[in-house]
């Protein structure tokens, strides 16, 4: 591992009078250390979490670390601790070996890396705090936050989720900012975190609000050749596209498990992505048309109900009729990774119900009711006969 920048002197050499035809001998030439406020302060990266996806993201930030001067070369890495059927920690092993044995074997994530169990002691003296938890842990996570961090972090959510409240439903992005007092853009997009490990093309969406050097700086520390990075000015409009498109993932698999064919999945995705778009206005009336045709719009929905976790457990769960619970595919299935599908058709039925527009969104409706046993699989496809009613959301945004 590259020694601690800290530990590294920062000096200028500067001639003393009397050189010899303009030039400064060697014993003429003394170092002068620049006060605080003239070496350049290089930014520290934190990442809080460490699974499959985190894993990735680490590995990502800490080749681009080591690349720009602007970082400094050390990514701390939080990681839940867990003990391994060796009797060893988790932390220990990802150190010991530069590997996430459990959710990311067989890739190396940079000397670079270091894991860090204690969740106050990772995110200490960081200013880029890039937060890739399951949503359901995040106000949680953020509350145990508040006072430990630097006043002058910036943080990114690649969190797929959002949580339901009372007062309605807020995005992971808002209960960072809001909880921790620190701006928050988001990253989501065509990414299977498998195949960025082995360094197969793919893209992502930075989304952002005002500051157009923030998000271009996260654009920095995460793109690499194979991982093409582009930022919007639109943090609603990325943010929700990749918390829905899990829940069309399901729909996906509910087709693929009963054999429908990819006709069916095609009109699957297509209402689908439909859907995603009406949900996302009615909520945020800022929302852009274009943000759709990001990365993070219809590629990322493509990729995952061709190829993600909550496609494969749906397309378990139908295949089974509906008689294995969630609970039980995801623990058979993911090795502890989370589905974020199921809880996430779980909140956006709530908003909808809440608001009485359950029969305005009949794809997303009736994903929840199958997840919680209330109807067959096969129902996914009797949604059709009302899709007609989708316009009528076209300009709705006074329903918010």
């Amino acid at each position: 591992m590259a020694p601690s920048m800290e530990s590294q002197q920062q000096d200028q050499q500067i001639p003393l009078e009397g050189t010899i035809n303009g030039n400064a001998s060697v014993n003429n030439i003394i170092p002068v250390a620049l006060s605080d406020d003239e070496v350049p302060q290089k930014s520290r990266v934190t990442v809080v979490g460490s699974g499959n996806w985190g894993s990735v993201a680490a590995k990502l930030i800490a080749s681009n670390t080591l690349n720009f001067n602007s970082f400094h070369d050390e990514v701390r890495m939080w990681v839940f601790e867990e003990t391994l059927p060796s009797g060893e920690k988790l932390s220990e092993v990802i150190n010991r070996t530069n590997e996430n044995v459990k959710y990311l074997p067989g890739i190396k994530l940079g000397k670079n890396v270091v894991a860090d169990p204690d969740l106050e002691h990772a995110v200490r003296d960081a200013n880029m705090l890039v937060f890739v938890t399951p949503h359901q842990f995040m106000e949680g996570i953020c509350k145990r936050l508040v006072g430990k961090i630097r006043k002058d972090a910036q943080a990114i959510s690649l969190i797929k989720g959002m949580e339901v409240k009372r007062e309605g439903p807020c995005m992971i992005s808002t209960l960072i900012s809001e909880i921790l007092g620190i701006n928050c853009c988001v990253l989501c997009g065509a990414n299977i975190a498998n195949e960025i490990a082995v360094e197969k093309f793919s893209e992502a969406t930075v989304g952002y609000r005002e500051n157009k050097e923030i998000a271009e700086k996260w654009v920095r520390l995460f793109n690499t050749p194979y991982f093409m990075v582009s930022s919007v000015q639109d943090v609603e409009g990325v943010e929700l596209c990749g918390t829905l498109k899990n829940v069309v993932a399901l729909a996906a698999g509910f087709v693929d498990g009963l054999d429908m064919g990819n006709n069916t999945k095609a009109a699957i995705m297509r209402i689908g992505l439909r859907e995603m778009k009406a949900f996302s206005k009615l909520l945020f009336p800022s929302v852009k048309d274009n943000t759709f045709f990001e990365s993070c719009g219809v590629a990322d929905l493509i990729t995952t109900c061709l190829g993600g976790r909550n496609r494969k457990c749906a397309d378990a769960f139908a295949r089974n009729g509906g008689k294995r619970s969630f609970d039980e595919l995801e623990a058979e299935m993911l090795q502890g990774q989370k589905l974020q599908g199921v809880s996430t058709a779980k909140e956006v039925y709530e908003v909808l119900s809440h608001r009485g527009l359950l029969q305005l969104f009949p794809l997303f409706s009736t994903v929840h009711e199958i997840c919680s046993g209330r109807l067959a699989p096969s129902a996914i496809v009797e949604y059709t006969e009302h899709s007609a009613r989708l316009p009528l959301l076209e300009g709705s945004a006074h329903l918010n």
